[in-house]
């Protein structure tokens, strides 16, 4: 990371730092010659195996513990200096969790599982919903519904995945600011597969590098009106269908890390206030949704290699981001799905109003 960017990112928490003086105490001679024994004695304490001693205990063939076991070491090498990250191209073969393997998994993992469940995803025609999407089918989904504005991408998608899955799977034509259509198309849900069990609201779009005092008042009010209100309109849909059906429901929300921090070196007031708004309206749903067993959380990624961020022109802006992430890389449009799951499943029954960060540890800086 260059010595100005570093600095430009942390100047705003290092002047928090500065303190008044205050009168300390000076170390006598004793006390700082104590140290510095006691300093170097640690030094030489540093331990350095060659072997590592292993006990291993094996259950007989039947499973059952018994009283076999296994003594040996295993040679101790110097460390080496960990391989750059590579970002992994994504299997695209979907396998749907089926029942035969279902039920023979550990109580743990069915409650990890989304089997059985009717899954709604907003903005699932392409990029990090789309693989949502599939994550959602892998992890035993009874069917999925995509919602999206894109007509033709959409139902290439939905095909793609019944094709692939075997699942039901339908696409609707639904804008997010349109609560009528969105209505429409949830109870078409409920006809087809039964109430919902998860919304995962994918949609959203974003402006950036628009400086506040240039920023075009109609522009700011229709990325509010997808990015918030859309959240608002499919969460309250799908949130009635889960109550009317008497049913506990999961509802996702992908809000942005840039929801609790401001990006660096991009100017994007809108998408910061309009993801800043989601999370709060996750916190405030989830507060009056949870007499319902209705639980409502947020994920915020960090920046993701996805086919909106695979153009030159932010070729250089990527490489700040990058060096503002303490995993030196962007994220994998894979690498939200375990976390979509893991919401959406039982296993996270008692989490509500979280906000999740999944950003590779840029907002650790």
């Amino acid at each position: 990371m260059s010595s100005a960017v570093r600095t430009a990112r942390m100047a705003p928490r290092l002047s928090a730092l500065v303190r008044p003086a205050v009168a300390r105490a000076t170390p006598s001679v004793c006390q700082r010659a104590a140290f510095s024994v006691s300093a170097n004695r640690f030094k030489s304490e540093v331990i350095k195996e060659t072997e590592v001693p292993v006990s291993i205990y094996s259950p007989d063939a039947k499973g059952v513990a018994s009283g076999n076991s296994d003594h040996f070491s295993i040679p101790v090498k110097a460390r080496q200096r960990a391989p750059e990250p590579v970002a992994e191209e994504v299997d695209e073969e979907v396998v749907p969790l089926e029942e035969k393997v279902y039920s023979t998994l550990p109580k743990t993992l069915q409650k990890m599982s989304l089997y059985g469940k009717v899954v709604i995803i907003t903005g699932g025609a392409r990029g990090l919903g789309n693989y949502m999407a599939r994550a959602c089918a892998e992890a035993g989904a009874k069917a999925i519904a995509i919602f999206d504005a894109n007509q033709d991408l959409g139902d290439e998608s939905a095909a793609e995945l019944h094709q692939k899955t075997g699942l039901p799977v339908s696409f609707f034509k639904v804008d997010v600011r349109d609560g009528h259509a969105i209505d429409a198309a949830v109870k078409n849900v409920v006809d087809l597969y039964g109430a919902p069990d998860v919304l995962v609201n994918s949609a959203g779009i974003a402006d950036s590098n628009i400086p506040a005092e240039t920023y075009d008042p109609a522009m700011f009010r229709r990325l509010i009106d997808i990015n918030l209100t859309g959240s608002f309109l499919m969460s309250q849909s799908v949130g009635r269908a889960m109550m009317a059906a008497g049913k506990p429901g999961s509802i996702i929300l992908v809000a942005s890390m840039s929801g609790s921090i401001v990006n660096y070196p991009q100017e994007q007031s809108c998408y910061n206030a309009s993801k800043a708004g989601v999370i709060q309206l996750g916190k405030s749903l989830a507060a009056e949704w949870a007499k319902y067993n209705i639980r409502v959380n947020c994920i915020s990624p960090g920046y993701m290699d996805t086919a909106l961020n695979k153009v030159p022109a932010l070729d250089a802006q990527k490489k700040i981001w990058k060096s503002l992430t303490p995993q030196d890389r962007l994220g994998n449009v894979d690498d939200l799905n375990g976390l979509c799951v893991f919401l959406g499943s039982d296993a996270s029954g008692f989490m509500t109003g979280s906000n999740v960060i999944i950003d590779g540890g840029y907002s650790l800086y």
